[in-house]
């Protein structure tokens, strides 16, 4: 089964880049679950600034620049994984380096036949 692992870090309008050591964190995470065969997809995001809101559909669509709500945690990546249970999942969730910055969310992946 797929989960996206998202990853949510207090939002900042000066947000500090990450250290060298702090990336090495993420590059040898993105690894582990490379060579544990579970790695699916992964993407940091740009800062919630540059994100645009849309309600509605075609000629009724409304953009707003920003995201949908105010909120003190925003969304800065994610990674899909493929496990065989939510335990697996579970434990590559909580390996996540994200968590020492903010909070980490698993969700299941739904299919649709």
């Amino acid at each position: 089964m797929q989960y996206l692992v998202l990853i949510y870090s207090e939002d900042s309008p000066n947000p500090t880049p990450p250290t060298p050591e702090q990336m090495q964190g993420w590059f040898d995470y993105t690894q582990a679950l490379k060579d544990a065969g579970v790695y699916v997809a992964g993407e940091a995001l740009q800062p919630v600034v540059t994100a645009t809101t849309i309600r509605g559909m075609g000629k009724d669509a409304v953009m707003t620049d920003g995201p949908f709500a105010e909120t003190k945690e925003t969304l800065g990546g994610f990674y899909m994984i493929e496990c065989a249970d939510a335990d697996e999942a579970l434990k590559w969730a909580g390996l996540c380096p994200g968590a020492q910055y903010g909070s980490i969310e698993l969700r299941p992946v739904v299919r649709f036949s």
